[in-house]
C-alpha cells in the first residue's frame, strides 16, 4: 500500500527497505523483509481509450493515486505501414516486363488468402499494447482489486469508431491480469458530473488531467460510488451511494519512442547515389535509442530520449529528442549523461 514520504524515507534509511523507481517514472521502495502484515485497501484503475489519446487513473476510495496521458502511436504506426505498402508495391512492379502478354508477366501466385483476416490492424494493436504495458506497470506498484474499461458502442447513425476494433482483444488481455469490470460513455459522463470533475471538451490534445485522466478518475470511482434506486413508503426514485475522495496526485504524461527498427535508409539517394542512412536502434557509442539522457547545454540541463546519431569524421553528434518526439538537438558525446536504459517508453 502507498505510504507517507516521511515513512519511507525512513524505512531505507534504516535499511528495512531499497528505493526504486518504475518505468512510469515513479519513485518506490522495496522491502527486503517479510512485511509485518498483508492487509490492502481496495484499488481500482479506470482506463478510458481513444483514437489518439487515453486517460488512465488508480483511485482508492480515500485517495486518487497516479493519473496518466497516454499518446497513443496510431499516426506514426499508419504512417510507416503506408510507407511499407507503398514501397512493397513498387518492388514488385519493377519487376514486371509489361512488354509482355499479361499471361506471360512474371506475376507470383498468392501464397495465402489476405482477403479474410482476423488479426488486429498494426495502428490498432499498438494503441492498446501500450494500454497494456501501463496498466502492466501500475499492476507492479499497487494491490489492484478492479480494471475498469470504458466500453465504446456505437448506435444507430452514430459513425463507426476506431477505438471499438480490438477492445474484446484488449478486454480479454486484461482479465489475465485482474477481474475487468466495463462502463459505457455515459455512466463515466454522469459519474464525472456527480464528483464535479471538470473536463475540456474543447482541445483533447491537451496535456493534462482535465482531458482524458478525469475519465480515468470517473471510471475507477464507479467501484465505489453508484446511481440506486429507492423506495421508502410512498417516496421513491434515485439517489448516489457510496464516498470517495478526489486528491491530487503525481500526474505523468506516457508515450512510445517512434523509432524506424528496419527501415535503415531513406527512400530517395543523395546526389552520387549514397543512400543516406535512417533508424536502427545501436549506435557507435555507448547509448542506444530510446535511452534516456540528460543533455547539458548552453547553462541549461535538458532530459530526453535518443532518436539517432551522426558518425562522420568532422562530427560525433547524438540525436536527443522530448517526449513528443521531437528533436531537441544533436549534440556532442561530451554533453550527454546516460540516466537510464530504453524502457520503450517517454515519460513527461
Amino acid at each position: 500500500m502507498p505510504t507517507k514520504p516521511s515513512r519511507a524515507r525512513r524505512m531505507v534509511r534504516d535499511g528495512i527497505a531499497i528505493a526504486k523507481w518504475s518505468d512510469l517514472g515513479v519513485y518506490y521502495i522495496q522491502l527486503v523483509a517479510k512485511p509485518s502484515g498483508s492487509k490492502t485497501q481496495k484499488i481500482v484503475i479506470g482506463v478510458d481509450p481513444g483514437k489518439l489519446y487515453s486517460g488512465i487513473a488508480v483511485q482508492s476510495a480515500k485517495v486518487t493515486l497516479f493519473l496518466a496521458h497516454l499518446l497513443l502511436p496510431f499516426k506514426s504506426v499508419t504512417k510507416k505501414m503506408t510507407g511499407r505498402r507503398i514501397l512493397r508495391r513498387v518492388r514488385r512492379g519493377r519487376r514486371i516486363n509489361r512488354n509482355l502478354a499479361f499471361s506471360l508477366r512474371a506475376h507470383r501466385q498468392k501464397r495465402f488468402s489476405n482477403r479474410r483476416q482476423t488479426k488486429l490492424p498494426p495502428s490498432i494493436r499498438a494503441n492498446r499494447e501500450l494500454e497494456l504495458r501501463v496498466v502492466k506497470e501500475l499492476l507492479r506498484l499497487f494491490p489492484i482489486a478492479t480494471i475498469v474499461y470504458e466500453y465504446i458502442e456505437a448506435r444507430g447513425s452514430k459513425s463507426f469508431s476506431p477505438v471499438m476494433v480490438g477492445q474484446k482483444v484488449m478486454l480479454g488481455w486484461l482479465r489475465d491480469l485482474a477481474p475487468v469490470v466495463t462502463k459505457f460513455g455515459w455512466e463515466t459522463s454522469n459519474t464525472r458530473n456527480h464528483l464535479g470533475l471538470i473536463k475540456n471538451k474543447a482541445d483533447k490534445s491537451i496535456q493534462s488531467p482535465e482531458t482524458h485522466a478525469v475519465d480515468g478518475i470517473a471510471l475507477a470511482a464507479t467501484q465505489f460510488v453508484s446511481y440506486e434506486s429507492f423506495c421508502h413508503g410512498k417516496e421513491h426514485g434515485h439517489s448516489w451511494l457510496g464516498a470517495v475522495e478526489i486528491t491530487p496526485a503525481p500526474f505523468k504524461v506516457v508515450s512510445r519512442p517512434n523509432l524506424y527498427r528496419r527501415q535503415l535508409h531513406f527512400e530517395n539517394p543523395l546526389k552520387g547515389g549514397e543512400r543516406k542512412r535512417k533508424g536502427g536502434t545501436v549506435t557507435p557509442f555507448l547509448y542506444r535509442s530510446g535511452d534516456k539522457v540528460q543533455v547539458k547545454t548552453k547553462g541549461q540541463i535538458l532530459t530526453g530520449w535518443v532518436g539517432g546519431y551522426t558518425n562522420t569524421n568532422k562530427s560525433k553528434k547524438v540525436s536527443v529528442y522530448d517526449w513528443n518526439w521531437h528533436r531537441i538537438g544533436q549534440f556532442g558525446l561530451n554533453q550527454i549523461n546516460l540516466i537510464r536504459r530504453a524502457t520503450n517508453l517517454c515519460i513527461a
